[in-house]
């Protein structure tokens, strides 16, 4: 038991991602933590404000398979940094032990595996509840897009089926829903060129919305690898995701910025 614990605290380090939570704590934006009532629980969601004067668009963020890390709400941070408000639900709110969230989690083995355990149907409830509560914010202009990473990608397209007041949806190194023709927002897709298990899925996606006359963009980096947002932010992280997720945040403020 004393080798056992001293391995999991390594593990779940590794995951707590440092250098995110350190931009976090340097931030000057607001960024709080709201209770959205959800399947008979409370659905922990972390919310980010822009410093601005005006109104703002509001962005959905769906985290990774690794539930809502420090690197998670680092990204919404970034967002509220660039002019928008970020809502991005930890979906494995009362999943924990002890009924906590993400981070009570001993190991980011042990969230993966819940998060993979997640029930499809509690998920879309999920994504609604913190969609009314994002459409309900006083300094929303009522403009909602959903954005998605790895797992959390494959659940923005999947909600772009289901939804029907977004203005769209990006999705960051995800697997397409079962019928992506079904979407009623445009969806951005970004892949990484070393992804195969993901990119495979991309031609057949293009063919399928192209037939059905749906809006769906692809673009594929060279050199990145799955995860390459997370990763190119990493110190450790590879020099291909790196210039990866540098491309693909201004591709994605870029497509913002036309809502």
């Amino acid at each position: 038991m004393k080798l056992i614990l001293p391995l999991l605290l390594m593990t779940w380090t590794a995951g707590a991602q440092d250098w995110a939570k350190q931009k976090l704590e340097k931030s000057p934006r607001h960024g709080e933590w709201v209770k959205i009532k959800s399947n008979g629980r409370d659905l922990e969601t972390f919310v980010v404000y822009p410093e601005i004067k005006g109104k703002a668009p509001v962005v959905l963020v769906i985290h990774e398979i690794f539930g809502l890390t420090d690197w998670a709400r680092e990204t919404a941070d970034r967002l509220a940094a660039e002019g928008y408000i970020a809502v991005a639900p930890d979906l494995l709110s009362g999943k924990g032990p002890g009924g906590g969230r993400t981070s009570a989690f001993a190991s980011v083995d042990d969230a993966r595996e819940a998060v993979s355990k997640l029930d499809e149907g509690a998920v879309i409830h999920d994504l609604d509840a913190a969609a009314d509560y994002a459409k309900k914010i006083a300094a929303g202009n009522g403009k909602l897009v959903v954005a998605g990473f790895c797992w959390g990608g494959g659940q923005s397209f999947r909600f772009a089926t289901h939804r029907s007041d977004l203005k769209a949806a990006f999705v960051f190194y995800g697997p397409p829903p079962q019928d992506p023709t079904a979407a009623k927002a445009p969806v951005y897709g970004f892949y990484g060129g070393n992804d195969a298990r993901i990119g495979a899925t991309v031609p057949g996606t293009q063919k399928a919305m192209k037939d059905a006359k749906k809006k769906y963009e692809a673009v594929t980096y060279d050199g990145a690898g799955h995860g390459f947002m997370r990763s190119g932010e990493d110190p450790e992280g590879k020099d291909g995701d790196r210039t990866a997720r540098e491309r693909a945040w201004t591709r994605w403020l870029t497509l913002l910025k036309k809502l």
